[in-house]
C-alpha cells in the first residue's frame, strides 16, 4: 500500500483493496483514511522510511546468519530448548547467549532465577509478607523470556497457560506473565542441565497438585490432634 502510494498511486479504493490480514475486515473505515493529499515530500518522506525498513531487514538477515554459523555446534541444544512451549528458535538461541550451556555455575535453579532477576523481592512489614517487584537482572534474557510466555499463554493443554489463568485471577496480567516466564526459565535451566526435552505436564497439573497439598494438609491437622476450628482456620491460611 505504501509503495502504491509512493508511486503516485491515489485512489483511496484501489489503495484500500491492497489491504492484507485483518485490516481487510476495515475497508470502509480505511476507504475514509485514505482520502486526502499525498504531496511529493510525503512520498519522498515514506520513501527514506522504506529504505531504513529494507536496511534493518536486511541486518537482522545478516545477524541471523552469523548467529546461526555461530550455534551449528548446538543445534540438538536449540531443538530441546525448542519444545518448551512459548520458546520459539530465536528464544532458544537467546537463552544460550545470555545463560550458557553450563548450568554447573548455578548450584540450583532458584539461582539462575534470581540471577535473571524473574524472583520477586522480600516485602515484609509487620511478620505479614506483601507482594515485591521483581529484581533487576538481564533485560535482553528477560524481555525474550516474557515473549515465550505470551506464546505460552495461547497453548492448549499446557500447564504454563493453566498458571497463568490461575494466578491471572487474584493478581492481574502482568504479574501472571512474569510467573509464567519464571517458570519457563526454570524449565530451560533443567533442559539445559540434564539435556532433557520438555515433559508436558497437562492443564490439570496445578489443580492436583493443589488438591494433594489440602489433602496433606487435612491429613497433618487431623493426625495433630487438633479441633476442627483449628484446622479450619489452618485450611484457609492454606487456601490464601
Amino acid at each position: 500500500m505504501l509503495n502504491a502510494l509512493v508511486q503516485g498511486t491515489t485512489n483511496a479504493d484501489v489503495l484500500a483493496d491492497l489491504a492484507r490480514g485483518r485490516l481487510r475486515a476495515k475497508l470502509p473505515a480505511l476507504r475514509q483514511a485514505l482520502v486526502g493529499r499525498f504531496r511529493p515530500h510525503h512520498a519522498f518522506l515514506v520513501t527514506q522510511v522504506l529504505a531504513h525498513l529494507d536496511y534493518l531487514d536486511e541486518a537482522i538477515a545478516g545477524l541471523s546468519e552469523q548467529v546461526g554459523t555461530l550455534l551449528a555446534a548446538s543445534e540438538d541444544t536449540l531443538a530441546r530448548l525448542d519444545t518448551i512451549p512459548g520458546v520459539n528458535r530465536r528464544t532458544a538461541e537467546v537463552l544460550i547467549a545470555e545463560l550458557g550451556m553450563d548450568m554447573t555455575i548455578f548450584p540450583t535453579a532458584a539461582h539462575c532465577v534470581s540471577w535473571a532477576g524473574l524472583c520477586p523481592g522480600n516485602n515484609e512489614s509487620a511478620g505479614k509478607h506483601k507482594s515485591g517487584k521483581t529484581r533487576h537482572g538481564d533485560p535482553w534474557l528477560r524481555a525474550a523470556l516474557v515473549e515465550a510466555a505470551l506464546g505460552a499463554l495461547h497453548t492448549r493443554g499446557c500447564a504454563l497457560a493453566a498458571r497463568y489463568r490461575r494466578i491471572m485471577r487474584h493478581r492481574g496480567h502482568k504479574k501472571a506473565v512474569v510467573a509464567v516466564a519464571h517458570a519457563i526459565l526454570v524449565i530451560a535451566y533443567h533442559v539445559l542441565k540434564h539435556q532433557t526435552t520438555y515433559r508436558e505436564l497437562g492443564a490439570d497439573y496445578y489443580d492436583k497438585r493443589r488438591a494433594q497439598h489440602l489433602a496433606r494438609c487435612r491429613g497433618d491437622s487431623r493426625a495433630s490432634g487438633l479441633p476442627s476450628h483449628a484446622r479450619t482456620r489452618g485450611l484457609r491460611s492454606v487456601r490464601s
